[in-house]
This record gives structure tokens, C-alpha cells and sequence, in this order.
């Protein structure tokens, strides 16, 4: 029993790495993709933003779990390797994350450029991706830092329920989501309880702790919080 529990936890804590990696590295993709695409449709506005936001609307229409489903479904055929097959999971989720990032940035960023404070690097000739990405990004970042912080417990969220659908982590990974995977009949559901509840607990915990931290940034963040 000892040394069945010692195996369960070294499963659940190399799982919950694999999970809090997928979480970081998809919203540091759709951060890069939504600040750039953002920052442009916010700056140049006309034509350029609303090329962008249309590509966003088309993005917002996109099936995204019938999209995954299948895609899942074609790795499997062709077998590919669970490390490929991970990777190729993150750049999916990241990918078709980016649009309310992007929302966010142009929203703030179209406030933020009739400021004063931006009259000074136009009159000086800095170029437009200075001005974009190291004056009016940066009095983004709060706003992102909480949108991001609550992403990566949806994302967490995704992959579980990804790879309890046996579309997600493969084995010999393993995630929180693929942990719970093992629970797949009656009889390991209740008589091997302790392999899948410790793995949906630590779900629970870790989604619900990066939302109360994002609930913090945003009152941290909200000047009317701190009259």
C-alpha cells in the first residue's frame, strides 16, 4: 500500500506539472498573438482594425471543440508521438485563444492613444512599433496580467476534460486529466478512488486559486477599489 500511494502521488505531481505547463505556455501564445494583433487594430483603427476584428469574429465562430475533436482524432490515426501530439495541443488551444485578448488590447489601447502622454513620441519621430509595444502596451499589462491569471484555470480546465475524452495527454505523460481518465468503470470508480479523487481535487484547487488571484489583481488593478 505504501508503496502504491508513493506511485500515485509521483504520478499526481509530475501530472500537475504537465497541466500547470500547458496552462502557462497556451496563454503565453495567445498573449503574443492578441497583444500584437491588439496593439495594431487599437493604433492605426480605419481599415486595419476592422480587418482584424472581423478575423476575430470569424475566430469566435470557430467550433472550437469539434475542431479539437477531430484533430485529436487524425493524431490518433496516424499515431503520433504523445510528445508531438502535446505540443501540438498547446499550439491549438493557444491559437484559438487569442481573441479576447486581442478584444481587450484594442479597447484599451484606442482610449489610451488620445492621451497626452503619446503626444511627445509622436512629435519625436519614434517609430510606431516603439510606440505601440513600449508605450501603450505597458499600461495594458494589468488588464492582461487578470484576464491571463483566470485563463490559465480555463486552460487547465480544457486539458482535462480533453484527456479524460482521450484527446488530450497521452500516455507515458501524464496530467491531472489523464489521471481521472483511468476512471473508465464502475468498479474503478469506487473501489480505486484514491488514483482519480486526489487528481479532481487538485483540479479544483488550482482553477479555483487562479481565479481568486485574478479576482485580487482586478481590485488590486481598479482605481475606483481603492477610493
Amino acid at each position: 500500500p505504501a508503496a502504491t500511494g508513493l506511485a500515485v502521488l509521483a504520478r499526481l505531481l509530475y501530472g500537475g506539472r504537465v497541466s500547470l505547463v500547458i496552462g502557462f505556455i497556451v496563454e503565453f501564445i495567445a498573449l503574443v498573438i492578441g497583444v500584437i494583433l491588439g496593439g495594431l487594430a487599437g493604433y492605426f483603427g480605419k481599415w486595419v482594425d476592422q480587418l482584424i476584428m472581423r478575423i476575430v469574429d470569424v475566430f469566435y465562430c470557430i467550433p472550437s471543440t469539434p475542431i479539437i475533436i477531430i484533430l485529436g482524432a487524425a493524431m490518433d490515426a496516424m499515431a503520433v508521438d504523445p510528445q508531438i501530439r502535446m505540443l501540438y495541443l498547446m499550439l491549438i488551444l493557444g491559437f484559438l485563444g487569442w481573441p479576447s485578448l486581442a478584444r481587450l488590447v484594442r479597447g484599451q489601447i484606442l482610449s489610451l492613444r488620445e492621451q497626452e502622454f503619446m503626444v511627445a513620441p509622436e512629435a519625436s519621430g519614434i517609430r510606431v512599433s516603439r510606440r505601440i509595444f513600449r508605450h501603450l502596451v505597458p499600461n495594458v499589462i494589468p488588464q492582461l496580467i487578470v484576464s491571463c491569471t483566470m485563463g490559465i484555470g480555463g486552460t487547465i480546465l480544457t486539458e482535462a476534460t480533453l484527456s479524460f475524452l482521450g484527446l488530450g495527454v497521452k500516455f507515458p505523460f501524464a496530467s491531472w486529466g489523464n489521471i481521472i481518465t483511468d476512471v473508465n468503470n464502475t468498479f474503478v470508480l469506487t473501489n480505486y478512488w484514491f488514483i482519480w479523487i486526489p487528481a479532481g481535487f487538485c483540479i479544483l484547487l488550482t482553477v479555483l486559486a487562479f481565479n481568486l488571484v485574478g479576482d485580487g489583481l482586478r481590485d488590486a488593478f481598479d482605481p475606483k477599489m481603492k477610493r
